[in-house]
């Protein structure tokens, strides 16, 4: 089949990254797949004229409402990928609700990262409704359609992570303005795209003030620009707080490098639908501190497979005993490690979504 993959793909984001990754599966199992910005449409026209120009049969989108109400009534069957914002923000705001629900009425099948998306999913915008059997038509098309618990699928994302090899270490120590030597440095890295939702000044006072007291304590956060207003409040704040810098986005290849030379991986988001940065911190051996929300809760078991913090001053709390306990370091990387190859393997994501994307290929009938 010819297939639009339509995602937000600003450069080293999360949505990014996913949607290359689907558009590699999807690829790999002989499917022809055009992997397009939704924020390149205006509106469903506009893709409406690009699915005719382009002679596409069928549609995958990446966030219930940035894509796939872009999808909607075109005539052409399509799946979606619950993203995180849509199901954790948008869903607060009555028209984007409502918009949501139809598209996933609309939907041959929707995936979710966990069981707590799907299930927030369902007591959305899938609740029982009477069929009309006043029409026979409408009557027919409501029966036709898969019953909620069949229609949403839960796919965690598969995690595959390559460093650089020939990632200098000391070089981008240099570069962030860290002059010690990494023999006794403990960096704490925080990768997120700069915007309010990821909160990525949450930690930076409290993180401060450790640094005061132990010079050889940093954090970094490393991400892309993506909401310019924001980002000039990040830039000034980290510009005059000790301990926290800010580097701008990295190829992932040498983000991960980064990664594995790092103490630990921090995330300070509001909400989250999957990190992939903290899975992929854990395939990498290295141990991950977590904001206690529930995208977050649902990969990283406390005191398991990594550290939950409910406060700033939790955090330092928790970053302090793992600094000073190798045991308890040890314990976490090595269960988050093995959490990772069980729970998100790379090739069973390939098998889901190759099974999923054959749903386009029938008629809903069938």
């Amino acid at each position: 089949m010819r297939l639009l993959f339509l995602a937000v793909l600003r450069r080293h984001t999360g949505n990014a990254v996913t949607a290359q990754r689907v558009r590699d599966h999807l690829e790999a199992a002989g499917h022809v797949c055009i992997l397009k910005d939704a924020f390149d449409f205006e509106s469903p026209s506009e893709i409406s004229n690009f699915i005719k120009a382009e002679n596409l049969e069928a549609a995958v989108a990446l966030h219930l409402y940035r894509g796939g109400r872009l999808l909607q009534g075109n005539g052409i069957p399509f799946g979606i990928i619950f993203g995180g914002t849509d199901l954790n923000e948008d869903v607060n705001q009555g028209d984007k609700n409502k918009v949501m629900g139809k598209v996933l009425e609309e939907a041959r099948f929707a995936v979710a990262f966990t069981e707590s998306m799907k299930e927030t999913a369902q007591r959305q915008w899938l609740k029982y409704r009477k069929p009309d059997r006043s029409h026979w038509l409408s009557y027919a098309r409501f029966m036709a359609q898969p019953h909620a618990k069949d229609k949403i699928y839960v796919q965690s994302q598969g995690i595959a992570t390559v460093p650089n090899t020939a990632f200098n270490w000391n070089t981008f120590l240099q570069h962030s303005e860290i002059n010690q030597s990494a023999d006794n440095l403990h960096v704490f890295l925080l990768i997120c795209g700069l915007r309010q939702v990821k909160d990525p000044l949450y930690l930076v006072d409290a993180f401060s003030e450790w640094h005061q007291e132990e010079p050889n304590i940093y954090m970094v956060i490393v991400g892309p620009e993506v909401d310019p207003v924001f980002t000039r409040e990040v830039k000034a704040k980290v510009k005059r707080t000790p301990g926290v810098r800010l580097i701008r986005e990295m190829a992932q290849e040498d983000l991960h490098a980064v990664m594995k030379n790092c103490f630990a991986l921090v995330n300070s988001s509001v909400s989250e639908g999957m990190s992939a940065a903290i899975l992929e911190a854990m395939d990498l051996e290295v141990p991950v501190l977590a904001r206690n929300i529930p995208g977050n809760s649902a990969v990283v078991k406390h005191e398991v497979t990594g550290l939950l913090f409910s406060d700033p001053q939790e955090f330092v709390q928790l970053a302090k005993r793992l600094v000073s306990d190798p045991a308890l370091e040890k314990t976490i990387v090595a269960n988050g490690r093995e959490y990772v190859r069980k729970y998100h393997s790379w090739q069973e994501e390939r098998q889901t979504y190759r099974q999923l994307v054959r749903t386009l290929e029938r008629s809903p009938e069938d």
